[in-house]
């Protein structure tokens, strides 16, 4: 359609984002404007945003809290529930104490799996940032003793020949009683409220569209996943793509502003980045 708006949209290539956003970018939805997509690891997002690369993106929490001076927090697409939390590890078997004083492979120093490694150890212990699809063949061949996974690895690591050391989602649900914020979509701050609450109704139509629809989506969400399995992109889909990812409710916000508190408390959120989070 000629004159019709595009609008910049960066998400991660894991089977969550690419369930949620595969009838937008297609063109499926009621969206008056078409998407231009950008798939990028969560990390590189998360610094994206810092530059105010995309006009809306996928990014850690943690980062929202960063750069919330450029961007607010959509009602729609994000990664938050229970049970679905980074998870620290180790080898297999390894004697290799526990991590508190470590050095830890983190997915990014901006990712909420950082923030909440953070929390957990009380800041002791030194995070090494390594791309997320990394980490697991580090820690197995032995360049650390720990790592955080996220994504499909939390699926995978056991069967690579590394066990659990703490689950950093559990901890945090059994210490405050929240589930646990992990990623969100940001918008630009000075976009239109009009297309703000347009992207926000057309990420909810894409999300009813991939239910009815999931069988259609399949080559799309492998060929950008690490896993190239059905069973552990449906398992990855269920376990992050919930009624939070639809709208975040009232327990939702809760959860988010408590983790934004909780970052304050650290000092990895300096207090002059608090701000307002949703629209």
């Amino acid at each position: 359609m000629a004159g019709r708006m595009e609008l910049s949209l960066a998400y991660s290539p894991c089977p969550n984002d690419t369930f949620i956003f595969y009838h937008l970018i297609s063109g499926k939805t009621k969206a008056p404007f078409s998407i231009k997509e950008q798939l990028y690891d969560v990390e590189q997002l998360n610094r994206f945003a810092d530059q105010g690369k995309f006009q809306a993106t996928k990014i850690s929490f943690a980062a929202l809290f960063q750069v919330a001076d450029k961007y607010s927090l959509l009602d729609s697409g994000s990664a938050l529930g229970r049970n679905c939390g980074p998870i620290i590890v180790k080898k297999k078997g390894a004697n290799v104490g526990t991590p508190t004083g470590k050095n830890i492979l983190v997915p990014g120093l901006w990712t909420t799996a950082n923030l909440l490694t953070h929390l957990y150890l009380k800041g002791n212990f030194t995070p090494v940032p390594t791309r997320y699809d990394y980490i697991l063949d580090k820690v197995k061949n032995g360049e650390a003793d720990f790592g955080i996974v996220i994504h499909e690895e939390r699926f995978t690591y056991q069967d690579r020949g590394l066990e659990k050391v703490q689950d950093l989602g559990e901890w945090w649900e059994g210490t405050t009683g929240a589930h646990i914020p992990l990623g969100c979509i940001a918008i630009q701050r000075d976009i239109a409220a009009e297309t703000k609450a347009a992207l926000d109704s057309a990420i909810k139509e894409s999300l009813d569209l991939a239910y009815m629809n999931r069988e259609d989506m399949y080559d799309y969400i492998l060929r950008h996943s690490q896993t190239t399995t059905r069973e552990v992109a449906d398992a990855h889909i269920d376990l992050y793509v919930n009624e939070y990812s639809k709208s975040l409710g009232e327990e939702g916000r809760r959860a988010i502003r408590l983790l934004q508190e909780k970052a304050l408390q650290t000092g990895l959120l300096p207090k002059e980045k608090e701000k307002e989070l949703f629209l």
